[in-house]
Order: C-alpha cells, then sequence, then structure tokens
C-alpha cells in the first residue's frame, strides 16, 4: 500500500542532513574524512569528505550513503530493539504493544507470505474485475484512496485563504514511473532505459497474476500513463502556491472536468459532504477525466490490477517481491541487494503506528534537556534573523514590518509531539501482514478524510519523533524538528557551538528561511496566501532568486544534466540563507565574549563551515541521482555545500580565499538574500 502528501505544495522539507566534525585544522579533518590534497579555497566539500568519498562504498542495498542515511540507519536499529523487545511476553489483545508485535511478526513471516500465494489480495483484484460501469470505476478509486496512486489523488490539509480549515484537494496521480519527464523524454537514453525497465515490470506482474497476454497487457497499461504523463504539470509549477490553489465546488468541478463521476469518487473516498475543495492542476485533472470516457474499461482495469499489485509486493510471495526490487531497487536505484526485511518491517510499522513507536524512542532517546538546548539555539536564530531583516537596505519600511511580524508568529516543535496519536481502532493480526497494511493504509486515510472542513489541529505532527528531516508548513507557519535528526553527531549538546550552528543551527536556519523563500513568502504570518509585499520589493526579492537559478543551473552532476536551478530554488535559498543566519546567530551566541586570539577565532569560524560540509556527506548510484536530478527540489549534496558557502563572507575570510581559487567569489558578486 502507498501513501500520498502532496507536501511540495505547502510544506517545504529539507532532508539529507549528515554527520559533521568538531575539528577545524587540517589534520582533524583528514581524520574525519577530509583529503590534506584538496584546499578548502578550491572545494570545501571534498576538503572536508574526500578521503570519506574515496574510501567508503555504498552499500550494495542504499542507491545513495552519507550520514544523513547513517543517521536513519541508526534510528531503525533503535526501533527494532524496541520491537523484538515488545515482541517477547504476554501483552493485552488492545494494547499498542501487541500491535506492534503482531504487525512486525506477520510482514516478516514471509514463508507464510509465500505460502498465501495471491489469496490475500484476490477480494480486491476482484472489486476490479467487478467493475461495469464508469461510476463504478469512479467509485472504486475513491475507496482506493491511501491505498495506492490513482491518476486523480485525494488529499487534505489546510485552506490556502482560510489556513484555520481543513480542506480537501485533488492532486495529479498515476505514474509508475517518478516523473513525467521519464514518458517524455523521449530521446533520452536513461529515462529509455527506464521506461523499458517498467514495461518489463508490467509485464512480470502480468505474467505472474496468469494473464494470457502479459505483455500486451503491460504495453496497454503504459500507453494509459504515457498519456497521463502528457497532461502533468512540471514540478516547477506545482511548486508554485498560486497556481496550484483553485477552489471550487463539487458540481463547478463536475462542469470543469466532464467525463468522469466526482460525485461517486468523493462519496466513496468518505468526502461527499464538502462544500468546496482545491483542484491543484486544472488543466490536468479535466483530461485525466476525458481519459476516464476515452479509454476502454477494460484498459483501466488493467492499469488499476497491476498498479495494485505492484503498491502491494511487499506483501505478496516471492516472485512479486523480486520483481519490484529489480525494477524500483535495482532498474531506478542501482542497487543491487535488497533493504534487510527486518528494516523493510520497521518502516512500514513507521507508517503503521509510526507515534506509538515513537514515544518510546523519544523517552529512550531525546534526553529532556535537548529540547531546551535547541529551543535556545531556535530562539536565537529567529533573533539573527529579526536582525537581519531589520538590517535589508533593499526592503521598504512596509514590506518589512510585514516580514517581522510573519517571523513573530512562527511556531516551534522539536522532539516530538505534546499529544500522541491513538491507534486503539486498528485490528492487527499476526498471521496478516497484507491485511494489516491495507487496514493501516485505510484507517490512515479516513482520519485524514474526517478532518475535511475541520478546524486545523495545531498540535498535530507531519513526521514521527523517529524521522530524520525537519520541515517549515507555510500555512501553520511553523518549523518542525523530529527527535531522531536532533542526534549526536548532528547535534551533540557537549560539542562547542562552532560545530552545533554549522549543522544544527544551519538546518534551523533553513528551515526558518523556507518562510521567506521564493514560495513561502508568498503566505503572510498567519499562513495566508497572500502579497504582503510592495511590487518593488518583490522585483527585487525575484531578481535576487534569478542569481541563484543561474549559479545552480551552470552545475552539472551527470554530464548532459544540470541542476534545474528554478526546481531548486526554493531549497536553495533556504540553504543559502539558513547557513548565513546561523553564523550571524552563532556570533550572538558568543555574547560579544572575544575569543582569546584572531587565529583561535578564525580556527572556530573554520570549524563552522567544516561542520556544515560534513553536513552534506553523501554519495549517490547514477541511476538515483538521475532521479534525484529530475525530481528532487534539493540540489545534490556537493552542490549545496559548496554553493551556499561560495556567497557567505565569513567562509572567504576563514580560509582566505584569493583570485585564482576555485571557491573564490568577489563580495560583489556575492548573493546575500536575508
Amino acid at each position: 500500500m502507498t501513501d500520498f502528501d502532496p507536501t511540495p505544495a505547502f510544506r517545504l522539507s529539507c532532508a539529507c542532513f549528515g554527520a559533521l566534525s568538531t575539528g577545524g585544522t587540517k589534520e582533524s579533518c583528514v581524520k574525519s574524512g577530509g583529503d590534506p590534497g584538496v584546499r578548502f579555497q578550491d572545494d570545501l566539500f571534498r576538503a572536508a569528505n574526500s578521503h570519506w568519498l574515496d574510501t567508503i562504498a555504498i552499500p550494495p542495498d542504499k542507491s545513495r550513503y552519507g550520514s544523513f542515511v547513517q543517521l536513519s540507519d541508526l534510528a531503525d536499529k533503535r526501533i527494532r530493539t524496541i520491537v523484538d523487545e515488545l515482541s517477547v511476553g504476554q501483552h493485552a489483545a488492545d494494547s499498542v504493544e501487541k500491535q506492534v508485535g503482531s504487525f512486525y511478526a506477520a510482514y516478516m513471516d514471509t514463508a507464510r507470505i509465500d505460502a498465501a500465494g495471491l489469496a490475500p489480495i484476490a477480494p480486491w483484484l476482484a472489486t476490479i474485475d467487478a467493475i461495469q460501469t464508469p461510476r463504478q470505476l469512479a467509485q472504486w478509486q475513491g475507496q482506493a484512496q491511501g491505498l495506492l496512486d490513482t491518476p486523480v489523488r485525494l488529499w487534505v490539509s489546510p485552506d490556502f485563504k482560510e489556513p484555520g480549515v481543513n480542506r480537501a484537494l485533488i492532486w495529479q496521480g498515476g505514474l509508475g514511473l517518478p516523473d513525467r519527464d521519464y514518458f517524455l523524454k523521449t530521446d533520452d537514453p536513461p529515462m529509455a532505459q527506464a521506461r523499458a525497465a517498467y514495461l518489463n515490470y508490467l509485464s512480470t506482474l502480468a505474467s505472474l497474476l496468469g494473464l494470457l497476454h502479459p505483455g500486451d497487457a503491460a504495453a496497454r497499461v503504459l500507453a494509459i500513463e504515457e498519456r497521463i504523463a502528457r497532461l502533468h504539470w512540471d514540478r516547477v509549477d506545482n511548486r508554485n502556491p498560486a497556481l496550484i490553489f483553485n477552489p471550487m465546488t463539487p458540481a463547478a468541478l463536475a462542469r470543469h472536468a466532464p467525463g468522469f463521476d466526482w460525485a461517486a469518487f468523493l462519496e466513496s473516498a468518505g468526502l461527499g459532504d464538502v462544500d468546496h475543495l482545491s483542484v491543484s492542476q486544472p488543466s490536468a485533472v479535466a483530461g485525466i477525466a476525458r481519459l476516464f470516457a476515452d479509454v476502454p474499461l477494460s484498459d483501466w482495469k488493467l492499469y488499476f490490477t497491476l498498479h495494485a499489485l505492484d503498491a502491494s509486493a511487499a506483501v505478496l510471495p516471492e516472485a512479486f517481491r523480486h520483481a519490484r526490487f529489480a525494477f524500483r531497487g535495482t532498474a531506478l536505484g542501482g542497487v543491487t541487494s535488497e533493504v534487510p526485511r527486518w528494516q523493510q518491517a520497521i518502516g512500514a510499522l513507521n507508517r503503521a503506528l509510526g507515534e506509538a513507536l515513537g514515544q518510546i524512542f523519544v523517552a529512550r532517546h531525546f534526553p529532556a534537556g535537548h529540547k531546551g538546548r535547541v529551543q535556545d539555539m531556535v530562539d536565537n536564530l529567529l533573533a539573527a534573523y529579526r536582525d537581519s531583516i531589520n538590517s535589508l537596505g533593499w526592503m521598504a519600511p512596509q514590506t518589512r514590518a510585514q516580514a517581522l511580524e510573519k517571523l513573530r508568529k512562527y511556531r516551534t516543535k522539536i522532539g516530538h509531539p505534546d499529544k500522541w496519536r491513538d491507534y486503539s481502532a486498528l485490528v492487527v493480526r499476526g498471521d496478516d501482514a497484507f491485511g494489516n497494511l491495507r487496514r493501516a493504509a485505510e484507517a490512515e486515510w479516513q482520519r485524514l478524510a474526517a478532518k475535511a472542513g475541520q478546524p486545523v489541529d495545531h498540535s498535530e505532527w507531519a513526521m514521527n519523533p523517529q524521522t530524520v528531516n525537519a520541515y517549515y508548513d507555510a500555512s501553520l507557519n511553523e518549523i518542525v524538528f523530529p527527535a531522531a535528526i536532533l542526534q549526536p553527531p548532528l547535534f551533540d549538546i557537549d560539542a562547542d557551538d562552532a560545530a552545533n550552528y554549522g549543522a544544527i543551527g544551519a538546518v534551523i536556519g533553513h528551515e526558518i528561511s523556507h518562510g521567506f523563500d521564493d514560495q513561502g513568502s508568498r503566505f503572510d504570518g498567519d499562513g495566508v496566501l497572500r502579497n504582503w509585499w510592495t511590487d518593488t520589493d518583490r522585483l527585487a526579492f525575484d531578481a535576487i532568486g534569478e542569481r541563484l537559478v543561474t549559479q545552480f543551473g551552470a552545475y552539472e552532476p551527470l554530464p548532459g544534466y544540470p541542476i534545474n536551478g528554478r526546481l531548486t530554488l526554493g531549497e536553495n535559498i533556504a540553504d543559502l540563507s539558513g547557513l548565513q543566519i546561523a553564523f550571524k546567530a552563532y556570533q550572538r551566541s558568543l555574547r560579544g565574549q572575544a575569543a582569546a586570539s584572531t587565529a583561535d577565532a578564525r580556527a572556530a569560524t573554520q570549524r563552522f563551515f567544516i561542520g556544515w560540509a560534513h553536513a552534506w556527506r553523501d554519495k549517490v548510484r547514477e541511476q538515483r541521482l538521475l532521479e534525484l536530478l529530475t525530481t528532487d527540489p534539493h540540489s545534490p549534496a556537493e552542490f549545496r555545500a559548496n554553493g551556499a558557502a561560495v556567497n557567505h563572507d565569513a567562509f572567504h575570510e576563514a580560509f582566505g580565499t584569493a583570485p585564482g581559487d576555485r571557491m573564490f567569489k568577489a563580495a560583489v558578486d556575492r548573493i546575500r538574500v536575508w
């Protein structure tokens, strides 16, 4: 089963933060992964990390590897310890301990899964086979929300104009490859290889199901997806909240996108009573509605049958699991062995019972003192941001007042929710891996659908505490830092401030900055999508953004595949501003106390930037890098590390860059946002 969360539209999350070292000298850098043969003045990322990059191999079950992945693996191992303990002994039938143990045991019991064959999924496939009318096709898709990716998908989130109320929205979907470009770029060899691998995967699924003509079935499904891909909006437009916020009544939606029974779709999804919803990509939704009318019903039934098998493959017999890995793991990710089954089970558990596990994780691995220390850093970073806004020479007083008001209204969530989710109604059986995943996905969708039209609950979190990540939500105007990212060595309560501000401080600054990036800045302090800028100020800000688009568009991580500077603009602004604000906050943390000597002050500043570079330690397989360059709004790690630092005055001062150094950039050319 799969989840859907159209977070690029309104939640701006950072990812791939890695480990840091507190050492600032060349020798300490080498010990922690650097190389004395690379100068910081030429390449900060490789000077800090090249020895590590040259000697560490990506594990065969990973498509990328770095300190961020290592921290995620550590969190999984800690959850595994919890699960192993909960699986031992007797627990009440309705206890969360029993739920966790039963879920894990069922997922791990591949012998039982193999012996069951297709019996667990057969009733679901039978519902597809029973579809006889367009209305039934619409109803089936409504019932499938949360279970798999349908061509038109539903979600519930705060209304862009009334963020205190949750509203339903529609988002484009339905593709089995990572992005529309994989279908549309017919002259691109790697993407052609991915298409061929996908066609083979679909044919394999059809063959394993026992269809008489699996190749024909696969071709018919791929043909549908190619038509869907031609309708999809690109990822740059999907980042723009002004473009994707299109409120309609259900009646207006039916007029806008005829050919699909929207009333039946919404009713069966549990949203029959909504008075209006937002249609995120109106032209795509209208085109997909026409496809539902134009494409033969028999082809749609094939499409949903194969997609259901793909979505469920993890809990189907071995041949299905291997086929999915061969495509999604090897062909798309370049990996040669699967993630261990226990770790796959932890991932499924995190999706099904995440906060139940998170509550125990926090009790064991997030000491009470951490939250206070991180909150102090957040407060210091917000103060530094306020000082920076006050000093902006290009911003008019009325815009500045609005920016300061927005900053004042930021909410901060650190570590874990104050109110934990209740899973008591979820039925979990120790002999039913497929059913457990399905019931968990259905329960989560029902919880989400029930929020439509209701007040927003500001106590809710969109990430589990054991997630190694962080995010800013524009509609809620909040920054969120789960416990698992607030761990050594990324955040070390015993480390000096230079190291912590260079790593976790820059993470915090990154999330704060998302409220003032090219899209987050379109929301005010209450989370309302509105223009609070003067025209002149907006033009000045957009001009700075254009310079970043040009800078990152010139980077080419793979030959022939440059970074999409527009897709990555928001994250690049957040990296640049976050690093600049983190350094200002670090200076504030010194409280005016001068270092023992100029050399000491310079060494501390070097530790700050080395910590930043170590945070981005990462290696990526080419197949995965191609996907990231196509779909990810973040630039690859190396360019995030160097691309922000090259614009930072303190970097050039700390390492004494000069004309001729590859990292040198004249002061007049350095890009400064906030």
